[in-house]
């Protein structure tokens, strides 16, 4: 997931995701491709799931 994929998935703006990825705890980047870090799906979700309030379901 790029920072555009993971601020979509915690339901915050991309300003907000810059300031939720300086926490301590927060999933390290796997990689980091021209500037752009890539983060591993599984880890946000598993940090989500113990870091953010629950996500409403979706009726999609």
């Amino acid at each position: 997931m790029g920072p555009y994929e993971v601020a979509d998935y915690l339901g915050v703006s991309r300003q907000r995701f810059q300031q939720i990825v300086r926490r301590p705890g927060f999933p390290k980047p796997y990689q980091e491709l021209r500037g752009m870090k890539v983060y591993l799906a599984a880890e946000i979700k598993e940090w989500a799931k113990h870091n953010r309030p629950p996500r409403p379901d979706s009726d999609d």
